[in-house]
């Protein structure tokens, strides 16, 4: 948790360096909505042989900002502790371990949204943003599928998926056994905070 805290304190300054810049002056920004337990964070990894490896994070947090100029930007951390392989317990240590994740070492991916409009998690689009995994941050592109309903995140989840390359990030264990590309995808639920309910 400490970590998550570090993490979202950082992430927050983030946000009001990108808000100053829009809109000529820094202002605090509180969260309007965090992420509700019910997420699903998942990725998919095929092997040489293609056989299709699924994997999740079980433990999840982050949150929704509203900046001053009236756009959202989105804040995740996922735990590389608890990661794990569905129905392959090796697979699920190697993930955790030193040649891949490296819990001990980096016990986070954390995910910093560009702003973007709110009316994004109704129509769908791309959302960009800064993914930091093993240490390394690289900016990414998520795709977000049209919403289900008139409120995502509440009455349906925010469906979203994208592509990353392990190398990117020097995940590179068991290279002749698994190809490059990682496929990441989410489902989300937000619970709206005080402030969201203003």
């Amino acid at each position: 948790m400490r970590a998550f805290v570090a993490t979202l304190l950082l992430a927050g300054v983030g946000a009001g360096v990108v808000a100053s810049r829009d809109v000529g002056a820094q202002q605090p920004v509180a969260p309007i909505a965090v992420i509700q337990p019910e997420s699903r964070f998942e990725f998919s990894m095929v092997t040489r042989w293609n056989q299709v490896l699924i994997g999740r994070f079980p433990e999840a947090e982050g949150d929704v900002l509203a900046l001053p100029d009236g756009r959202r930007q989105v804040r995740i951390r996922l735990s590389t502790a608890s990661v794990e392989i569905v129905d392959h317990p090796r697979y699920t240590r190697f993930m955790r371990g030193p040649r891949f994740f490296d819990a001990p070492k980096f016990p986070d991916v954390t995910f910093l949204s560009d702003p973007y409009d709110a009316d994004l998690l109704n129509t769908g689009g791309t959302l960009h943003g800064r993914l930091r995994m093993h240490g390394i941050q690289r900016r990414e592109t998520f795709v977000l599928e049209p919403a289900a309903c008139v409120r995502p995140g509440r009455d349906c989840p925010i469906v979203a998926a994208g592509t990353v390359r392990r190398a990117a990030y020097d995940l590179d264990g068991w290279r002749m056994a698994l190809r490059d590309e990682v496929r990441f995808s989410m489902q989300v639920r937000l619970h709206d905070t005080t402030a969201g309910q203003r």
